[in-house]
């Protein structure tokens, strides 16, 4: 059960209710956003279903779900969130949007070059590596700061927004400073300290699935952060390891329209790592717009054959541009087609 307060509720009337949830015997957990203050009755709330709470002063209304995944859920919340990047909008009706870079940041030269072509293609979102999680320890790291501070002055000359990925709670207040989104990867899906601590920050947060991760526990995983008064946050599907070894990952398109069906947040693609070759990049990007996806996340380099990581998936200008130009088409046509409704 979540209780919604008014958003001018007193602490007098907040604890009025704080005090009734004690007297039945169940925990809870106060969320204190932006905008509204919401209290998560924990546990198996059928048993308090007839509490009148929605009689007490300020309760603007309660929502009964038996989700784990609470606010996450469309039954917190029946229309899409449209997630601000600093006036570029994600999520619902608003455009397609593209977020385009390389793996790694290299140089300052290289992530420019990058900037540039990725602005040529349409592309809103600049993406690029400073911190790097590699399967090889002896594999490049990353620039650290100093690819934070390549990343931030490229996008800012090529009028982009800049996604980033954080890799652990220590380097968070550092990459906040240089980023519009911050990225949790795939390998830290379940790493749930640094979700509730990028919850704390209020920022726009990109959450990968996890190699593996089930989509109960991606959506479980974006609780931790909403839980944190959070509620800005964009599912990122990048593929998850199956059997199948003809692509790096298999591409599960299905959890496009399942994450739609089951949060009111957007959901992007990741079409580089969901298949790991650059000539499967374009078709599964365009498979990605038909989808109904809110965006794609895709990487670029100016040399792929140079590249200091994940070249082999990362297309070249040309390749990039002509993706785009299809991307665009399909986009537009998108938007003419009228939505299948449900008969039930």
């Amino acid at each position: 059960m979540i209780i919604i307060m008014e958003e001018q509720a007193e602490s007098s009337e907040i604890k009025a209710v704080q005090d009734r949830i004690k007297s039945e015997g169940f925990p809870y957990h106060v969320i204190r956003g932006d905008e509204q203050i919401i209290i998560s009755i924990i546990g198996d709330t059928r048993l308090i279903k007839d509490v009148p709470f929605e009689r007490y002063e300020s309760v603007s209304h309660v929502v009964h779900t038996q989700n784990s995944y609470k606010l996450t859920s469309r039954d917190f919340k029946a229309d899409d969130s449209i997630v601000n990047v600093s006036g570029l909008k994600i999520g619902g009706n608003e455009p397609f949007i593209t977020m385009a870079g390389p793996c790694s940041i290299e140089s300052q030269e290289q992530i420019m070059e990058c900037a540039r072509i990725a602005k040529e293609g349409g592309a809103k979102v600049l993406r690029g590596g400073a911190f790097k999680p590699r399967t090889s320890p002896y594999a490049f790291q990353g620039l650290g700061e100093e690819g934070l501070i390549y990343i931030r002055k490229a996008a800012d000359h090529y009028g982009l927004k800049v996604i980033t990925e954080v890799m652990d709670e220590a380097n968070l207040p550092l990459v906040a400073r240089y980023t519009d989104i911050l990225q949790i990867g795939a390998r830290n899906m379940q790493n749930f300290k640094l979700l509730q601590a990028v919850g704390k920050t209020g920022m726009p947060v990109a959450l990968k699935r996890g190699i593996a991760g089930t989509i109960d526990e991606w959506l479980n995983a974006a609780e931790y952060i909403v839980a944190e008064g959070n509620f800005n946050i964009i599912f990122v599907e990048r593929g998850i390891r199956t059997y199948e070894t003809a692509t790096r990952n298999t591409f599960d398109l299905s959890a496009v329209p399942v994450i739609q069906k089951l949060s009111h947040f957007p959901i992007i693609v990741d079409p580089s790592h969901g298949v790991g070759e650059w000539d499967y990049v374009a078709p599964m990007a365009l498979a990605g717009v038909a989808s109904g996806a809110s965006g794609m996340i895709v990487e670029i380099h100016p040399e792929p054959q140079k590249a200091w990581s994940d070249g082999q998936q990362s297309l070249n200008e040309k390749r990039y541009l002509n993706m785009m130009a299809q991307v665009d088409v399909l986009s537009d046509t998108m938007k003419t087609i009228k939505p299948i409704q449900n008969d039930i």
